[in-house]
């Protein structure tokens, strides 16, 4: 589990988005609101990169037709000395 201490930042906040984070705070304060906002953008923002990375790496892939049957027989044999 994280440690309660929380270190002070200053940010500059965009008028507009300081008043959707007041409004849909609820009862938590706006620094607590900003921090979740912040996380799950941070989180959007990873999953992101990771299905652009995975997308990037079967799209550059050549067809590879001759590398995968050389796998599969690789993989028979070596089932059948099991």
């Amino acid at each position: 589990m994280r440690s309660a201490t929380k270190k002070t930042r200053s940010y500059s906040l965009d008028p507009d988005v300081l008043s959707e984070v007041n409004r849909t705070k609820g009862d938590a304060s706006a620094s607590e609101r900003v921090n979740q906002l912040l996380k799950f953008a941070l989180e959007a923002e990873r999953r992101a990169s990771l299905s652009q990375e995975a997308a990037q790496f079967f799209s550059t892939a050549p067809d590879d037709r001759e590398e995968r049957r050389a796998l599969q027989k690789a993989t028979i044999r070596s089932w059948a000395r099991e």
